[in-house]
């Protein structure tokens, strides 16, 4: 996608929200065991949820997860993306991600992904997860236009959008 930060480099990028019954914090590889669990729980919720035509979690192995944290963690280290973490209050499960990406498309600073684990799901949880993360984006990040592809933006219209300029 892009090879430079997302964020200016005098920006303090947010680490953790404490919600209404969860943590949102960065996302690690010490997090694997739990994130692994979270996403084979979900498996049918998940295909599709973040692109359209990705697969993705079918086949995801644990070596395969642990990498792609490893791809998340380093890519916030570099400030190009921002992966976080949902945990209940006690850390002992996670309830679900969110992310924070490059937009490729024009008018876009960010496109921004959030799902909650099937157990969950019920309770009205990845409801108050994606109040609570839009909250907190506009609150404290310096974009002026995210996306939600696939929740505000349906995945048909989302491909058509006019894409950014290289230099943008």
């Amino acid at each position: 996608m892009y090879s430079r930060p997302l964020v200016p480099a005098t920006f303090a990028v947010p680490q953790r929200l404490d919600g209404d019954g969860f943590i949102l914090r960065t996302l690690t590889v010490n997090d694997v065991i739990k994130d692994y669990d979270a996403v084979m729980t979900s498996t049918d919720r998940l295909v599709g949820m973040l692109s359209p035509t990705s697969s993705w979690p079918r086949g995801l192995t644990l070596e395969d997860d642990l990498i792609d944290l490893g791809w998340h963690q380093r890519e916030f280290a570099m400030r190009h993306s921002f992966a976080y973490t949902v945990m209940s209050p006690d850390e002992a499960e996670c309830l679900g991600c969110c992310y924070i990406v490059p937009s490729d498309k024009a008018g876009y600073d960010a496109a921004a992904f959030y799902w909650a684990r099937t157990s969950v799901i019920a309770s009205g949880f990845e409801d108050r997860l994606g109040t609570a993360f839009r909250a907190w984006i506009a609150k404290d990040c310096p974009f002026a236009r995210v996306a939600f592809p696939g929740r505000d933006i349906s995945w048909s219209d989302w491909p058509v959008k006019p894409a950014r300029a290289a230099y943008d």
